[in-house]
C-alpha cells in the first residue's frame, strides 16, 4: 500500500494524521466481487463441456471485465485513498497512475459536521462533511474512520494555528511586545501549554521570538 510521501508537507509543516477509510467502504465491491465469483461457478458448473472450451474463456474475461469495471475500481480507490490533516492543511489523495488530490487550509474551514447510521456508530465509521471559503465549498469524505475523532482534531489544530498566528503576526508590522508586557506574554504562552493549545516546541519558539524582539 501507499504512504502518504513525506516530500509534500512544508519545512515548518507537520504531520497530524493520515487515514485510510473504513474497511466498511470494501464491503459492498467484497459482495459484488463473491457475486461473480459465484456465476463464474455456476457456468463452469451447468454448461457441458462438450459445447467447447470456448464457452469457458468467454465466462472468464467476462467475470474479469466486470471485476475491472466495478469492484476492482472501489478496491483501487480504497487501497490508494489518503485523508490526511497537517498542522496548516486538509488533503485528500487518492490514485496509483492518475491522482486526485484536494487541499483545504486550515484557516479557510467554516464547518466540520459528521453523520454516521446505528451501524456506522457501532463500527466506528461516518461521512465527514467539511464547508470551507473558497472555490471548494463543500468536501465530504465518506467512510472515514473516527468521524467525531476527527472533528474534534481539525477544530484542535486549527485552534493552534490560528494562535500561533495571532503571536507572530502584526497588523502594520510594528513590534509585537513591548519591554513591560513581556512577563504577561509570557504567562499567557504559559497557560496555552498548559490547556493543550500550544506544544512546549511551541512554546519555546514563541518566547525565543519574544525575546528577541524585546
Amino acid at each position: 500500500m501507499q504512504h502518504f510521501p513525506a516530500s509534500i508537507l512544508g519545512p515548518d509543516e507537520d504531520l497530524v494524521f493520515d487515514l485510510r477509510p473504513h474497511w466498511i467502504a470494501l464491503v459492498k465491491p467484497a459482495a459484488q466481487t463473491l457475486s461473480i465469483v459465484v456465476a463464474l461457478v455456476v457456468v463452469f458448473l451447468v454448461v457441458p463441456y462438450s459445447w467447447g472450451a470456448w464457452i469457458y474463456v468467454v465466462a472468464v474475461l467476462i467475470a474479469l471485465a466486470a471485476f475491472v469495471l466495478a469492484p476492482g475500481q472501489a478496491f483501487t480507490r480504497w487501497a490508494t485513498s489518503h485523508f490526511v490533516l497537517t498542522t496548516d492543511r486538509i488533503m485528500r489523495r487518492r490514485g496509483w497512475i492518475a491522482k486526485e488530490s484536494i487541499e483545504i487550509p486550515l484557516d479557510k474551514i467554516s464547518d466540520v459536521r459528521f453523520r454516521q447510521s446505528v451501524l456506522e456508530r457501532m463500527l466506528g465509521a461516518g461521512d465527514v462533511v467539511i464547508e470551507s471559503a473558497g472555490r471548494s465549498g463543500q468536501e465530504r469524505l465518506q467512510a472515514a474512520r473516527k468521524p467525531e475523532w476527527i472533528q474534534r482534531t481539525i477544530y484542535e489544530i486549527k485552534e493552534r494555528l490560528m494562535t500561533r498566528r495571532s503571536l507572530t503576526e502584526v497588523p502594520g508590522g510594528g513590534p509585537l511586545w513591548g519591554p513591560a508586557s513581556v512577563a504577561d506574554e509570557l504567562t499567557k504562552l504559559h497557560q496555552l501549554v498548559t490547556q493543550g493549545v500550544l506544544t512546549v516546541e511551541e512554546f519555546q519558539s514563541a518566547k525565543a521570538r519574544l525575546l528577541r524582539r524585546v
